[in-house]
C-alpha cells in the first residue's frame, strides 16, 4: 500500500496533536447563545431559474456580527408533506453548487438547503472588522485579535447551524430527518454543523478539512488550502516565539476539538494519498466521534473524487 501518512492502524487509534482549549466547550456555548439571540430576517426569494419539477429560492438570513448570509433552497413541487432534508456545504474558496446540481437530491424527495460561506465565491457576506491580511486566509482571520471570538470560521460555523435551525422551521421540513453533507471544507463544515446543531440526523463527511492543524505544520503540508498557516508566521510570528499560543488559538476552531458533540450518525470518505487534507487530519476528527460512524478508505487516491462514494452515501441518506 502507498504510503503518505502514518499506517491504517495507527491512523485508526490517532486523536491529533493540536492544542484544545481549556474552555472549548464554553466557548462554543457561548458563541451559540450568540447565534441565538439574533433575529435572522429570513427571506426566501423565488429565483429567476425555473424548472418543471422543482421549485428554486435564494435564501437570505442575518447571521452573527450582521453579516447577510444566503443559501439556495430547491424542493419539490409535488411535495405533500414534510420531507427529509439535505444541507450542502461548499468546499474551501468556492460557493454553492449550480441549482443542476441540488437535482440529484430533490429527485429523491429530499429538501435541500446550499449556503455560500461568506467571504468566499458566492452571495454571502462577508463583514470583516478585524485586523490581519485578507488575501488568503478565514483560517487565520481574526488570529491576531484580542478576543477569540473574532475568528472567521468561528462564524462560518455558527451559519452552517444556524442556516440548519431556519431550514428546520421550515413547514415543508421533517426537522428529524435532516442531514448535512459536504467535501473538503464542506466535509469540515459538515461535522461542525453536525457539533453545534445536535438534531442533524446524519452527516456525510468527504476528506474533511479544517482539521488539526498542528499536524499539517509538522508534515510540511501548509501548502495548497493550509498555505495560510505558513503565510501567518512568516508575516507576524517569523521566529516563532507564539507557536503554542497560535495553535491553542486555532483549537478553538478545529473540527477535532468539538467532534465530541455529534450526535449524528457519520459516513467519512478518505483517501489515503491525500496531501491536501492529511489522512491522519481526518482520523484525528473521526476517532473522537462517540456517535455511530463508518469510515470508508480509498488506499489509492487523494484529495479528489472518491469513486462510489456518493452512491453509498444517498443509499444513507434514503434510510433516515
Amino acid at each position: 500500500m502507498p504510503v503518505l501518512d502514518f499506517p491504517l492502524s495507527k491512523l485508526e487509534k490517532y486523536t491529533g496533536i493540536n492544542p484544545c482549549p481549556v474552555d472549548i466547550d464554553e466557548y462554543w456555548d457561548m458563541a451559540l447563545v450568540e447565534m441565538n439571540q439574533i433575529s435572522p430576517d429570513v427571506e426566501l426569494i423565488p429565483s429567476h431559474y425555473t424548472f418543471p419539477t422543482t421549485e428554486c429560492f435564494d435564501l437570505y438570513f442575518t447571521g452573527v456580527k450582521g453579516a447577510r448570509i444566503h443559501a439556495k433552497f430547491a424542493r419539490p413541487k409535488s411535495i405533500k408533506k414534510p420531507a427529509s432534508t439535505v444541507l450542502l456545504f461548499h468546499g474551501y474558496s468556492g460557493r454553492s453548487p449550480d441549482w443542476i446540481d441540488l437535482f440529484n437530491y430533490v429527485s429523491q424527495g429530499f429538501c435541500v438547503a446550499a449556503l455560500d460561506c461568506r467571504g468566499q465565491a458566492g452571495l454571502s457576506e462577508d463583514v470583516g472588522g478585524v485586523i490581519g491580511n485578507t488575501l488568503r486566509g478565514h483560517i487565520i482571520r481574526g488570529l491576531s485579535s484580542d478576543d477569540p471570538h473574532d475568528l472567521l470560521f468561528r462564524h462560518i460555523f455558527l451559519d452552517t447551524a444556524q442556516l440548519a435551525k431556519i431550514v428546520m422551521n421550515f413547514p415543508e421540513v421533517d426537522e428529524k430527518k435532516v442531514a448535512a453533507l459536504g467535501g473538503s471544507q464542506g466535509g469540515g463544515l459538515t461535522l461542525a454543523c453536525a457539533a453545534l446543531e445536535p438534531r442533524i440526523r446524519k452527516a456525510v463527511s468527504c476528506f474533511p478539512f479544517l482539521s488539526d492543524y498542528k499536524r499539517v505544520w509538522e508534515m510540511d503540508l501548509a501548502i495548497n488550502a493550509y498555505e495560510e498557516l505558513r503565510l501567518y508566521f512568516r508575516n507576524f510570528d517569523p521566529r516563532h516565539e507564539r507557536e503554542d499560543e497560535i495553535f491553542t488559538r486555532l483549537g478553538y476552531i478545529d473540527i477535532k476539538n468539538i467532534a465530541k458533540r455529534i450526535r449524528a450518525e457519520v459516513l467519512m470518505g478518505t483517501g489515503l494519498m491525500d496531501n491536501t487534507c492529511p489522512p491522519s487530519t481526518q482520523f484525528a476528527a473521526y476517532n473522537r466521534i462517540t456517535s455511530p460512524k463508518n469510515v470508508i478508505i480509498y488506499p489509492d487516491f487523494g484529495h479528489e473524487g472518491l469513486p462510489e462514494f456518493y452512491d453509498k452515501a444517498m443509499q444513507m441518506l434514503l434510510h433516515m
